[in-house]
């Protein structure tokens, strides 16, 4: 790596993997390094940055975090991410080393290749591409692992004529990876993990390292430092939809454009008032959660005679909630939650149904 050059880390992974936990330990483990974070979500509620903004570390202040909420970056490289580099390099004191959280659907191969436009390229390089898995999903079979076999069968079966985007999106993430994290590794058995990081092995032609880790539990030393320059290496990290193409058409070398549709997805945000059992409230989210198949629920909550936010952050019927900064005087104390899930969602009943866990 051009030592001239700030290195930069792309962060990426499926909805709910733990990309903001595993963050949040790495920047306790900066040791004062200077680190400004680009933080890309899906949704018009930055539940990510806000919970990085409430970490407290005076090495990492809000000025250096950067929320894109206009879309997925990989489809808003020229508008959002590119000008938002070039002033991070503008700055009087630049960063040491940037990081990059992609949205749960971000494809990283549009991403790491917009490190090779000119205005970047001499400035900064890709330290490494860190994919971070839900184990624990995996294992149980939520994502296809062999997506041909799954197109074999969708050819078959007039029943399984559509797309399959999580699966796609899926194979998208460990493509691209230098480092894959299995996350949630403590909620798998060891020989149920090893076969795990077998079948994902397999899927990649490349050298990657595979670490393990309960709650995001990783150190800046372990994230940062990868020295991969992946932006050199991005004709062996197809997308999908990029060898799709080549096979139809043949390897022309673009590596810009692509075919990512989000309306397969889709996310809104319930509000709703104080609570005073934090018990109920959980206990009455994971039958809602179960009901309409909900990919993702995060957001947070305000607990009555309580000073701090509560953070919500469910992957399925499994929730995560803490106490994460004290309410600030100037914002609202009131209760907001990101619903994600697949198009098609009955919003007005989720809607009612979470509204009534809050009074």
């Amino acid at each position: 790596m051009d030592a001239q050059k700030i290195p930069a880390t792309v962060i990426t992974g499926f909805l709910g993997a733990g990309k903001t936990t595993l963050i949040r330990n790495m920047l306790m483990t900066a040791n004062g390094r200077r680190i400004a974070l680009i933080i890309n979500e899906f949704g018009d509620l930055g539940v990510d940055g806000e919970v990085l903004k409430g970490c407290g570390i005076e090495s990492c202040t809000e000025d250096d975090i950067i929320e894109l909420n206009n879309g997925c970056i990989c489809c808003t490289v020229a508008d959002d991410f590119v000008p938002t580099i070039t002033k991070l390099l503008a700055r009087e004191n630049p960063p040491e080393h940037i990081v990059i959280e992609t949205s749960g659907l971000a494809l990283p191969q549009p991403l790491v290749s917009a490190f090779n436009w000119p205005e970047i390229r001499e400035k900064v390089t890709v330290d490494g591409v860190v994919t971070v898995v839900d184990s624990r999903a995996v294992a149980d079979g939520r994502f296809a692992h062999d997506v041909a076999k799954v197109e074999a069968q969708r050819a078959e079966d007039e029943a399984l004529d559509h797309d399959s985007p999580l699966e796609e999106l899926f194979e998208d993430q460990i493509s691209c990876a230098d480092m894959i994290v299995l996350n949630k590794s403590d909620l798998v058995d060891g020989d149920d993990l090893d076969k795990l990081q077998a079948e994902l092995g397999k899927q990649i032609s490349r050298s990657v390292k595979f670490v393990r880790a309960a709650n995001g539990s990783l150190g800046a030393d372990v994230l940062l430092g990868l020295a991969s320059a992946s932006e050199n290496d991005i004709q062996n990290r197809k997308s999908h939809h990029e060898m799709h193409h080549d096979e139809h058409h043949g390897d022309e070398g673009d590596f810009h454009h692509h075919e990512h549709d989000h309306d397969e997805f889709e996310n809104f945000v319930v509000a709703g008032n104080s609570i005073g059992d934090i018990k109920a409230l959980l206990k009455g989210l994971k039958p809602v959660i179960e009901a309409h198949d909900i990919l993702r629920l995060k957001g947070f909550v305000h607990v009555e005679g309580k000073p701090m936010r509560l953070v919500i952050q469910a992957v399925g019927n499994r929730i995560d909630h803490y106490f994460d900064r004290e309410w600030q005087a100037d914002e609202a104390k009131t209760s907001n939650l990101v619903v994600i899930g697949l198009a098609g969602l009955d919003q007005t009943k989720i809607s009612a149904d979470i509204s009534k866990l809050f009074g």
